[in-house]
């Protein structure tokens, strides 16, 4: 009894000196400043396990291989995901440099499950900058931008931009032209 009774007062100590190292700011939240790696262990295990859990009894569609889908898929890849998750031939953009954590680069490597992409899409991931885009996109809009997904990373730049030049800005459903934020995100250059 007397172990148990150490054991809840150091714990105590622990968690009162945690309290007080957050309260006092002591904990930098600073993106250019990375984790603890016990931190980012942390984190990375609750995403991992909250995604797995969350996209488990989604239903995949079966014409993820539909060239009309993956040709959608692309225009609003190209619009929405290329500044945070590159395209073939660009290594690094403005807005990719400053994020912590950094974004995937979904040219070289893809999540091998495609539940789990579109859970993420759908509802973005909090404390990083991938935003929910279901609030702004319908499921079959989602399953296009997937189904572009599983072609990315075996693309070269000339097949990507053959894919990306004839795109409709208004394809994904908003109203305004996003031409001039286009040449914005893809200042980092080409790499």
């Amino acid at each position: 009894m007397r172990g148990l009774k150490i054991t809840l007062i150091g714990l105590a100590i622990i968690i009162v000196a945690a309290i007080g190292y957050v309260s006092a700011g002591g904990y930098n939240i600073a993106a250019d400043e990375p984790h603890w790696a016990v931190t980012s262990a942390f984190l990375a295990f609750v995403r991992e396990r909250s995604i797995d859990a969350h996209a488990k009894n989604v239903e995949v569609p079966k014409d993820l291989d539909n060239a009309a889908r993956i040709a959608r898929g692309a225009s609003m890849y190209d619009e929405m995901c290329v500044s945070c998750h590159l395209a073939p031939g660009i290594s690094n953009t403005e807005l990719r440099k400053g994020l912590y954590p950094q974004p995937p680069a979904l040219t070289k490597h893809l999540h091998p499950e495609v539940k789990e992409q579109f859970y993420i899409i759908s509802h973005g991931i909090k404390m990083t900058a991938m935003p929910a885009w279901g609030k702004s996109h319908s499921p079959e809009q989602i399953w296009d931008m997937v189904a572009f997904l599983q072609k990315l990373p075996g693309l070269t730049p000339e097949q990507y931009q053959a894919m990306t030049a004839d795109t409709d800005p208004h394809a994904h459903g908003h109203e305004h032209d996003h031409s001039h934020e286009k040449s914005q995100i893809r200042c980092g250059g080409d790499g």
